[in-house]
């Protein structure tokens, strides 16, 4: 557990570098709003039955938490609809963090603090699994994102799902540190896809392609030197077609 600790707080670290650098947010927000309320409820239900080290440790992380929400809150509307106002976003940051917070007291109500925390907290890294994925996609490359995050998600999670998976033998635990363990792998291929690039996309566009009329027949392709553009002049279209050259 140790691992996980250490990995998962790496993560933090690197999630409110990143966030800072790149003025967003760099965990998704419901995984976010999960992952908050998980370590705020079990900070309090560790810490009250007295001193333990994870207790500490989901104090700490919840901490962490704050800043990276923060991030969220001063940075998350950009990445929405221009049609999405202050009072909706607000509105909409609300019911998510509530939402949060009430998923995890009924896991907590119904399967108690050992097996309740345990099992949201491997599905609630499931689905953070698929939309750090979906983010990536959503965002065309590494904006917000960084192979620490990525590396540190993967082992993080691993490393529990070892632990409460196999040793303890829970197999739904099991199956879903498996599947999350799948997803971070794939995560980590598109960070490292990438990050090779200069730019970080996901791919680099071809130039564009402009259609100038011009009094000159025939096919005539220039360069422009200041956009980079290709730059068609056509004026038989016909013969464009007859040329095998489709644009």
């Amino acid at each position: 557990m140790l691992t996980s600790g250490i990995a998962w707080t790496v993560v933090y670290v690197e999630a409110i570098r990143v966030g800072r650098r790149d003025r967003t947010y760099a965990i998704p927000v419901l995984a976010l709003t999960l992952n908050f309320a998980w370590e705020a409820t079990y900070a309090v239900v560790h810490l009250t039955a007295g001193v333990s080290m994870q207790g500490v440790v989901n104090l700490v992380w919840a901490l962490a938490d704050v800043v990276i929400v923060h991030t969220y809150l001063r940075y998350g509307r950009r990445e929405l609809p221009a049609t999405v106002t202050r009072d909706m976003f607000v509105g909409w940051s609300v019911l998510v963090f509530g939402a949060g917070f009430a998923v995890q007291w009924l896991f907590l109500a119904q399967f108690g603090a050992r097996y309740g925390g345990a099992y949201s907290a491997f599905l609630q890294n499931a689905l953070m699994s698929g939309l750090f994925i979906a983010m990536f996609v959503g965002r065309g490359g590494l904006r917000g994102q960084s192979m620490l995050i990525a590396v540190g998600k993967w082992i993080g999670t691993l490393a529990p799902t070892i632990v409460f998976g196999v040793l303890f033998d829970l197999g739904f635990v099991l199956g879903l540190g498996l599947l999350c363990c799948v997803l971070d792998l794939v995560y980590i291929g598109l960070v490292r896809s990438a990050a090779r690039r200069p730019d970080g996309r996901t791919h680099v566009a071809d130039p564009p392609v402009t259609r100038r009329g011009g009094g000159r027949s025939g096919l005539d392709l220039q360069q422009d030197s200041l956009s980079g553009a290709v730059v068609v002049d056509n004026h038989d279209s016909a013969q464009v077609r007859r040329s095998g050259l489709e644009l």
